[in-house]
This record gives C-alpha cells, sequence and structure tokens, in this order.
C-alpha cells in the first residue's frame, strides 16, 4: 500500500499515515541512503537520524509514533480497569532492612504511592525513627532519584547523588548532619561512581563535561579519579589518579574500613578488573599493582589482619574468598579462605561480628554458609523457602544483622539475624491484597538444543488445568554474568490474578552457574542464549502450559535484545512481544556512551569478519524478514536513556513498521523524563505496567476479570 512522505510537523502527521491490515496506521518515517561497509559487505542504515536525540526530526518522530501507540490503547476497553487494579495492589507500605552507617540506623520506607522511597535515621533500633531526606522533595513530578548515601566514617558528613530523568549521569552532594543543611559542595558528571569517604573528603569518579548535544548518547571516555575535599568548589578537587594512555578505561578508588588502604580497580568492560592498593598515609606515591591484566574478577571485601579479603573467579569459576598478604601481594602468596564449590555460586561475603557471611546461588537461588574470620565452617542459615536473600546487613564486631527474604510467591520480609547464635526472628513483614497460599512455584529442568539443562522458574495460581490454553508470559535475560533469581513482583499480581503463568528462565550467559555458565552466552557462543530462550518456549508449549496463541516473551536491556533476536528467529511460537530497553543494533551499539564495555559479552563488528557477520545475523534490527508474521510487538523505551540509547528501539521499531504488513501491532511507547529503568516514579511505573498488561491480554484475546 502506498505510504506518505514523512513530515516534521506533529500536526501533519496526526492526519497523515500509511495503513497496514492491522487497522493501525504508522507514521512513515523518513529512509535515508546511509550505507556502510563491513568488511566487503554493503549494510543499509536509513535510519541513522534518528541517533541524533536532539534534533526537531526525531522529537516529532517521537511525538508521531507515541501518538498512534497511546491511541491503540485508550481503545483497550479494560485498560483503565487494570491501572485501577494496579495502583490498588500497589499502595501498601514497603520497609528496607535497617543498615548502619556512620554510627545511625538508616532504612528507606514508601507509603505505597510516594514515587521515591523516603530515607530514615535512628540513633539506635529503639529510638523513634526520623526523617533524614525525601527524595519526593527534589522535583514535583518524582522523576528526581537517590542514587548514593554515604556517611563519613565520623558520621559529621552525609555524601548523596541524584540522577534526574532517569540519566545516569550523577551529581553528589554533601550534607553537614549537624545542621541537617546541605552545604554548597555539588559535583558533576560523575557516571557509575561511588562515594568513598577518607578523612574530611571522599574520593569519586567522573568524565569530563560532554558538550549539549552528546550528554546522552556521546562516548563516555577519559575517566579520571579525585578527591573532594568538604567545603570546596568542584573545580578545586585534586586528581588522584588518571590514564592518559587508556582513554576507554575506568577507575574507582575504596577506602577500608580502617582507612589504612586505598584500593584501585580499573575496568575496561562489564567482566573482568585489574587491581592496585596502597597506604592512605602514602597518598602521593604510585599504588602498588596486584593484577594487572581484566581476565579475571576482584572484588575487594576489606582490610583484616594484615590481608586484602577479595572475591574472585580467579581460578574459580563459582567464585571463592582469598587473603592477599599487603606485606607480599604477589600472586605465589595468595591464600583461599573459602575454596571455591563444585554446586554452588559464590556471590558475596560480608563481614558481621567476627564472622564471614558467606552468600551462595545454587540452582538460582539463596543460600548462606556462616565462617569464622579464618575462613573455618561454622553453620548453614536456614531460610524460610526457595528464593532469594536480598542484602546482609552487618557490621564488624556487632551481633546483630539484618537481610530481607523474598521468593515470587514471598513478599519481603525483613529479617533480624543474631550472629552470636545463629538465630533469626522476623523484623518486619510486608501486607498487601495477595494471598500467598493461593499460588504455588516449581522449578522443572529442561534440555536446549544442546542438551545442556537450563533450570526454569514456572509460578501459578494452584490447581491450573493443562490444557495448552493458559496465558504464559516468558521473562528471560542471558547475559552480563547477572542472575535472575526469585523474587516478589507487585505488577505481577495482575497476570497471576487472572490465570496467568509467569516463567522464568535461567539461560546462559547469566551467573547462575558462574563464569563458565556465563561465558558459554557471550561472543560466539550468543545463539546458545537465544536457542535456551525458545526451548524454554518449546517447553511450555510441549507441556500444555500453554500455546503460540498464549505465549508472551519479555526482557529488558540485554533481555530486550534477547527477545528481538528470539522474536525474529521463531515468530510462530509467540503471541506478543515485549521488548524494553533493548540493545537492537548489534553493529553500532559500542559508538554510544558507555557501549564500548559491552564488547566482552558480544564482541563488535569492527573486530574481524567473522564477528561481523555473526553478530549480523542475530541483530534484532538486521534480522527483520518481509513477508514473516510477526507477534504483536511493543516496544518500551525512555528519552533520558543513556545506558542502551533508544535510537536502538527507534530504529527497530522503523524496520519493523516498513518490513511488516501483518495482522498484529508493532508500537513503540517512548516514556519522558525517564531512563534505562533506576529511579523511575511509581507513577510511572504503575502507567507503563498498565499499558504493558493490557496489550498483552488483549493481544491473547483475553480480559481480566476487573
Amino acid at each position: 500500500m502506498k505510504k506518505l512522505t514523512f513530515l516534521l510537523s506533529a500536526i501533519v502527521f496526526i492526519l497523515l499515515f500509511s495503513c497496514t491490515q492491522s487497522g493501525l496506521d504508522y507514521p512513515e518515517t523518513r529512509m535515508s541512503d546511509q550505507t556502510d561497509d563491513y568488511f566487503g559487505t554493503e549494510v543499509p542504515d536509513p535510519y541513522r537520524w534518528l541517533e541524533d536525540d536532539n534534533s526537531e526530526e526525531t522529537t516529532e518522530w517521537v511525538k508521531a509514533q507515541n501518538l498512534v501507540t497511546f491511541s491503540y490503547l485508550e481503545k483497550i476497553p479494560f485498560r483503565e480497569k487494570v491501572k485501577e487494579r494496579l495502583t490498588e495492589v500497589w499502595n501498601y507500605p514497603r520497609i528496607s532492612a535497617p543498615w548502619k552507617d556512620g554510627g545511625y540506623y538508616f532504612f528507606t520506607k514508601n507509603d505505597g504511592l510516594q514515587n521515591q522511597s523516603v530515607y530514615y535515621m535512628q540513633k539506635d533500633l529503639e529510638s523513634e525513627p526520623e526523617l533524614f531526606i525525601d527524595p519526593n522533595m527534589l522535583s514535583e513530578d518524582g522523576t528526581v532519584a537517590l542514587t548514593n548515601f554515604k556517611l563519613s566514617k565520623d558520621g559529621k558528613y552525609f555524601g548523596y547523588g541524584i540522577s534526574r530523568g532517569g540519566s545516569d549521569w550523577r551529581e553528589l552532594y554533601v550534607r553537614d548532619m549537624a545542621t541537617g543543611q546541605d552545604m554548597d559542595d555539588h559535583i558533576l558528571w560523575a557516571k557509575f561512581s561511588g562515594i568513598s569517604w577518607y578523612k574530611n573528603g571522599f574520593f569519586y569518579s567522573r568524565y569530563p563535561e560532554p558538550s549539549e548535544e552528546d550528554v546522552l548518547k556521546g562516548e563516555n571516555i577519559n575517566n579520571k579519579v579525585y578527591y573532594h575535599l568538604v567545603g570546596t568548589k568542584q573545580e578545586e578537587d585534586k586528581l588522584s589518579y588518571e590514564d592518559p594512555d587508556h582513554p576507554e578505561w575506568s577507575f574507582s578508588v575504596s577506602v577500608t574500613e580502617d582507612q589504612k588502604y586505598l584500593v584501585l580497580s580499573t575496568t575496561e568492560s562489564t567482566s573482568g578488573n585489574a587491581l592496585a592498593f596502597k597506604k592512605s598515609e602514602n597518598e602521593s606515591k604510585e599504588f602498588v599493582k596486584i593484577v594487572s591484566n581484566f581476565d579475571n574478577n576482584y572484588r575487594i571485601l576489606d582490610h583484616v589482619n594484615g590481608s586484602l579479603l577479595v572475591i574472585t573467579d580467579y581460578q574459580a569459576s563459582n567464585y571463592k574468598l582469598i587473603a592477599i598478604d599487603v606485606n607480599n601481594p604477589a600472586e605465589e602468596n595468595w591464600k583461599d579462605l573459602i575454596p571455591e564449590k563444585t554446586d554452588m555460586v559464590l556471590q558475596g561475603v560480608t563481614i558481621g561480628g567476627d564472622n564471614l557471611i558467606a552468600t551462595y546461588l545454587k540452582d538460582a537461588h539463596s543460600l548462606v554458609e556462616i565462617y569464622d574470620i579464618n575462613g573455618e565452617f561454622l553453620y548453614e542459615l536456614e531460610l524460610p523457602a526457595l528464593g532469594s536473600l536480598r542484602g546482609f546487613n552487618a557490621k564488624k564486631g556487632e551481633t546483630t544483622a539484618f537481610y530481607t527474604f523474598t521468593s515470587f510467591t514471598y513478599p519481603p520480609v525483613v529479617y533480624k539475624y543474631n550472629i552470636r547464635n545463629n538465630k533469626s526472628e522476623v523484623y518486619r513483614t510486608t501486607e498487601l491484597d495477595f494471598v500467598s497460599e493461593d499460588y504455588v512455584t516449581e522449578q522443572v529442568f529442561y534440555e536446549s538444543k544442546d542438551g545442556t539443562k537450563i533450570p526454569m522458574f514456572i509460578v501459578h495460581k494452584k490447581g491450573i488445568e493443562m490444557d495448552g490454553n493458559n496465558p504464559v508470559l516468558l521473562y528471560g535475560y542471558g547475559g552480563f554474568n547477572i542472575s535472575i533469581t526469585p523474587g516478589f513482583s507487585t505488577s505481577r499480581i495482575i497476570w497471576l490474578e487472572n490465570g496467568g503463568v509467569y516463567a522464568i528462565a535461567n539461560i546462559r550467559g547469566g551467573g547462575e552457574y558462574g563464569e563458565k555458565w556465563h561465558k558459554e552466552g557471550t561472543k560466539m557462543n550468543k545463539q546458545n542464549v537465544f536457542d535456551d530462550f525458545i526451548f524454554a518456549a518449546k517447553y511450555l508449549i510441549n507441556e500444555n502450559y500453554t500455546s503460540p496463541g498464549k505465549l508472551a516473551i519479555q526482557g529488558a536491556s540485554n533481555g530486550g535484545l534477547l527477545v528481538g533476536a528470539v522474536a525474529n528467529q521463531a515468530p510462530e511460537l509467540f503471541s506478543v512481544v515485549l521488548p524494553a530497553v533493548g540493545v537492537m543494533d548489534m553493529l553500532r551499539y559500542h559508538k554510544f556512551t558507555i557501549g564500548r564495555y559491552w564488547a566482552i559479552d558480544y564482541g563488535t563488528s569492527e573486530d574481524s569478519e567473522e564477528m561481523f557477520k555473526y553478530l549480523y545475523a542475530y541483530s534484532p534490527l538486521h534480522s527483520i524478514k518481509e513477508g514473516v508474521e510477526y507477534p504483536a510487538v511493543m516496544v518500551t523505551t525512555a528519552d533520558h536513556d543513556d545506558r542502551v540509547v533508544p535510537a536502538h528501539s527507534f530504529k527497530y521499531m522503523s524496520t519493523l513498521q516498513e518490513k511488516y504488513n501483518g495482522k498484529n501491532p508493532v508500537l513503540i511507547r517512548i516514556e519522558t523524563k525517564a531512563g534505562h529503568g533506576g529511579g523511575k516514579p511509581i507513577s510511572k511505573r504503575i502507567e507503563e505496567a498498565a499499558d504493558l498488561w493490557s496489550f498483552t491480554f488483549y493481544n491473547m484475546g483475553i480480559t481480566p476479570a476487573y
């Protein structure tokens, strides 16, 4: 059918559209003659102009696409009822586990529908909580979020960071604890930076100030570490570390709890880091190198009895805890403190009291073991169910600790833990409109294409019929050594209470079985990730949980790449596809912001002809075909996403609307004043969830019971 020319005016967009069999009129997107040469292969990139997020043309394109999408969503008869129900179930108090910092206890609380959780402070656990900082007061619409939270060692100052509109850029501030007032300190252009207090200041890392047009998409290079003295201007900050010979590397300096050592971590990707240290009193001297390459991961726990305790996967795919003598740091002197286990992955270690509290992952759920400070096993911590432990807040020399436990049908419960006698008691519970006992969680293991056993969690109402007619949402991630573990979701209540089945496939590329599992889903092994997910879908169909007409898939970021690629490879298996903030252009992802860091998982189109062809074959943007009946697709992204820039989603959707002429809607929902997902206000989360669930139900022919 004849298409109309793309016009800048949003008004004209409203009037002039091209038609498809779906009955939707998509705006015609201008195509340029941009072509790139990759090892002799010419690759068209007609929508390259959408990479310019500052242009008027891109702005008008966003308005036009949102007009089509929201016009479609407004016609769904139960959309408002779904939103009302989501608002209802979301409106319950949520309180975090307390943690101790600078001599005070802190916790966060959300009364229910507050856009951002509020921070409270207690002098001790029995005293009345005091309001400490309310991020909701930082903006009228709740789009400013707290990102950093750290008190100075002496408790005099509070350093905190904020993010505006969901961006990864952080602004750092200092508050005087005695007066409760912010000081004049204001630091700009920090990103992925901590606040490491030392004496009357702190270490942080930042990038040079970008040009206005590159704020949200320009490549982030020339990272440096600075020391900021409280009460001074950013221009006076002391440069503590840089490496101008390696502008693409990033750095962070942390300080051990006893303030005796500074630890430098250097990265060039999302996996692997170099490590160095020096005595803090020798601040002007060079760092002593412990590890100079990026082949493995090293995470400093602390300095204890003359040794740096480090969690690493060096010669231990499932990770272990080692001790590095600060006086003899050479590798031959390293000692295993908690050796690697063959059947579970060490996720983290906390020093509590005089013990080491080790959190493990076994078949994608949590286990906790307690060791003495010398690495001798003491006992296991009993957990209430098959689920996930979220953080262990403990301090050296103290007997009281806190942790949060949750699962798919187990809303978060905060436990108070006595380290000395290994006893836990419920400290805070979560009460909401959800009856856990009505639902069941099972874990199955299915075979992927190459015979590898893959675990999958399946959650549903008790007593459902395996008649192949249940609506199923299959979720996956599969990358960057990130493990997807059991956790409670308020948004998911809508799906479960309407008979929906929720499934999570713990596919390769993640960290569920250590670094080996991760590597089996990277670079030239990436197809394993897609195969694992496709075979999860086939399992759910073959076991009569569902059928292709009732199967939806969802993933975000790297998971957006996953569902985009899988929808192109096996569209016949799915009825609905929900890619969120996805990496859709695998040939150019490394050219934006911090995207080059992902090359450790993906490889790049510039590495070799073989790597280019591999990426080109599965890239969601480039593997869309004409004449294929695709499922209903709703892409979600945001205008302030400076991690996976929205151009990925813009170009993907433009290509899909260009090539697909079938009966299903293919839409993009573009959020404003939001980013990659972190710090998104509750109001926006509810609106987005209502649209996603409504779109999914509607395209499965299901009317929720509201």
